[in-house]
């Protein structure tokens, strides 16, 4: 497939390959964080692949960047920083503790515009992934932004949808979904008080919506793992799910502390969505 190239190809990179530096997008307003890492073989001549990581509630773009790894994948990697929402904590849209009135999809688009303009990018290979608040958020971009955003990873994914509108993404938008069946935050099996679905549940809407065959292959990847694939799905996307029996609310192959409970070191999140997304 031949890559597509943004406006930023063929100009310098705003900082040195092989970095992760701290810059600003001003969107809505507000002066946005964002850390930016820019890969070690980056030229400005070659199209590079984009992943955009959303941290937790209360997290932010340098610890999420330590714990997850991402930087090591052959992409630039882009972690923005929510705004403080309840109990003055970083956070996403769609959460009941969200900042209120901050539009955190408008966000996105001003970031993938920033990254395009300065950057060498492959607009058809720009990716987003997320941790719990994080990972609930890039469902909503799956829904909203599905122009832009190639395809979806959701990890330990808290799927509030405060004031959102039904999801119709416009296209088939491929999607893994990582869940440990221990989580001590956001429960395997939903919690109708809170609003979060059955995370069974949740994917099964996913797969049904991209039209893939209504069951899954399923079979144990690792002693704690259980990989559920969706086959038939229209335009060739696909869907699954990983689900790591008596994982926590963490990141797997994490070797810093990522969320509450364990921590499976079997498989890596990182290269799960490498693979994923094609970057492996």
């Amino acid at each position: 497939m031949t890559r597509q190239r943004s406006a930023g190809c063929g100009t310098p990179a705003p900082q040195q390959p092989g970095t992760s530096v701290d810059r600003t997008v001003r969107s809505g307003g507000i002066d946005r964080r964002v850390r930016l890492h820019v890969p070690q073989d980056y030229t400005p001549d070659r199209a590079t692949p984009v992943v955009l990581m959303f941290h937790g509630r209360g997290n932010g773009g340098r610890t999420t960047e330590e714990f997850s790894g991402l930087s090591s994948l052959p992409a630039i990697v882009a972690y923005p920083y929510g705004v403080e929402g309840g109990e003055g904590k970083r956070s996403w849209q769609g959460a009941p503790y969200a900042a209120p009135g901050v539009d955190d999809v408008a966000f996105t688009g001003a970031l993938l515009d920033d990254l395009e303009s300065n950057l060498c990018v492959d607009p058809q290979r720009v990716f987003a992934a997320g941790k719990s608040n994080g990972g609930g958020f890039v469902e909503i971009l799956g829904c909203r932004m599905a122009g832009r955003i190639a395809a979806i990873a959701p990890v330990a994914g808290a799927y509030y949808r405060a004031g959102e509108p039904a999801c119709t993404p416009g296209r088939s938008v491929p999607a893994l979904f990582v869940h440990g069946t221990a989580d001590p935050v956001v429960p395997y099996t939903g919690s109708a008080e809170r609003g979060l679905p059955p995370i069974p549940e949740k994917v099964d809407e996913w797969a049904r919506r991209e039209g893939c065959d209504r069951r899954p292959a399923t079979r144990r990847t690792e002693p704690d793992v259980t990989t559920s694939t969706w086959s038939g799905c229209a335009d060739g996307s696909r869907v699954e799910h990983v689900a790591v029996e008596g994982g926590g609310h963490t990141w797997p192959g994490a070797t810093t502390y990522s969320g509450e409970g364990r921590t499976t070191q079997t498989v890596r999140a990182t290269e799960l969505i490498g693979e994923f997304f094609g970057l492996r």
